[in-house]
């Protein structure tokens, strides 16, 4: 019915069957950006804001969402993440903070959905912890950037 792996023939839902792949070293690399106002950004990178250090809360909270994103995306598999790494790394030009993870695993398969979950939930947590400041900000871009690893190979955005 579809080529689509999370479909069964009648084309309800169902967590792919890894079983029988064979672990392979998996990685992948995500990124999102969070834009704010200027006043904004330079709270968060003078260290002012009342709730404390936005960067490394959100640094933990990606960690942390990487981790459970199982429990998050209904059909993704638990894994056993070898490293995840998180960068956040302020832009005053164009007032936002850039946002890069990596996530790592031997696994039977892939880590795409970790880093972007990691992306987002640091997104998410920067907007949550400043939202009282600026509530327009934008969390924008979200997307794979890139992975390797597994019957697929290589991929890396263009």
């Amino acid at each position: 019915m579809s080529n689509l792996t999370h479909l069964n023939d009648k084309g309800e839902a169902q967590m792919v069957d890894v079983g029988d792949k064979v672990a392979t070293s998996r990685v992948a690399t995500a990124s999102a950006q969070v834009k704010m106002s200027d006043k904004t950004l330079n709270m968060i990178m003078d260290g002012k804001h009342k709730k404390g250090d936005v960067l490394a809360v959100a640094r933990i909270a990606a960690i942390q969402a990487a981790k459970k994103t199982s429990d998050i995306i209904p059909l993704c598999h638990p894994l056993m993440l070898s490293s995840i790494k998180v960068e956040l790394e302020p832009d005053r030009e164009n007032c936002c903070i850039r946002i890069n993870t990596l996530c790592k695993v031997s696994g039977q398969t892939g880590v795409e959905m970790e880093a972007l979950c990691a992306a987002s939930v640091a997104g998410l947590t920067i907007y949550d912890m400043c939202k009282a400041v600026d509530k327009g900000m934008v969390i924008s871009d979200i997307r794979l950037e890139t992975k390797s690893g597994g019957k697929s190979g290589e991929w890396k955005r263009v």
